[in-house]
């Protein structure tokens, strides 16, 4: 099985998306969860943010194709608050963010980027908000979030980042995702069960 890649950082363009307390269901809305293995999810991220109920796009940084390549995305505070559905951060990688930079994360859906490999990290409000308008000002600007340093540049200049140690380790070493890392473990963890008494029996 194919190892997981270590994750230093990710450099990419900007797409800016604010408010406070935006929730799960205005990430994904919920009827549009139909598939077990979140295929098209990237259709409908924001979806009644960015369309009127007759399908007319409104004016949303995600209808924008001055942000359509766009692999950052910066929120504000308490983002991703709400239900636990993992969809919320699977449209949004799916639609291509790889990073997103927040004042706060929603305890859950933090660990749900995490587990995906998308670095969620924290900066002052401050540090966010003059982000914010670099990148709206200049979509076109390389946006760099760097883990060894902690810190996020961009042509709002240098600012530093939070992320917990904990996730912050486990994608630098490549063990972000749990479940691949049990799987690729296998063969040690079927050794260690064979050697059990209460695994093979009495």
């Amino acid at each position: 099985m194919e190892e997981l890649e270590k994750i230093e950082g990710r450099r990419g363009t900007g797409v800016v998306v604010r408010g406070a307390d935006i929730d799960t269901d205005q990430i994904i809305p919920a009827r549009y969860m139909t598939s077990i293995r979140f295929a098209g999810l990237e259709e409908h991220v924001f979806h009644d943010s960015r369309f009127t109920p007759d399908g007319v796009a409104k004016d949303h940084p995600f209808n924008d194709d001055r942000f359509a390549a766009a692999s950052i995305l910066v929120v504000g505070r308490n983002f991703g608050c709400g239900s636990s559905r993992e969809h919320a951060p699977q449209a949004l990688t799916r639609w291509g963010i790889r990073a997103i930079v927040g004042e706060s994360f929603a305890e859950i859906f933090f660990g749900n980027c995490i587990s995906l490999g998308v670095p969620a990290v924290t900066a002052d409000p401050a540090d966010v908000e003059a982000l914010m308008d670099a990148v709206e000002l200049d979509p076109s600007q390389e946006i760099e979030i760097d883990l060894l340093s902690m810190t996020v540049r961009s042509r709002a200049g240098q600012a530093r980042v939070a992320l917990p140690e904990a996730a912050r380790r486990a994608l630098l070493e490549g063990t972000w995702d749990a479940m691949r890392v049990l799987l690729m473990a296998r063969d040690e963890i079927q050794a260690t069960a064979d050697r059990l008494p209460y695994v093979r029996g009495f």
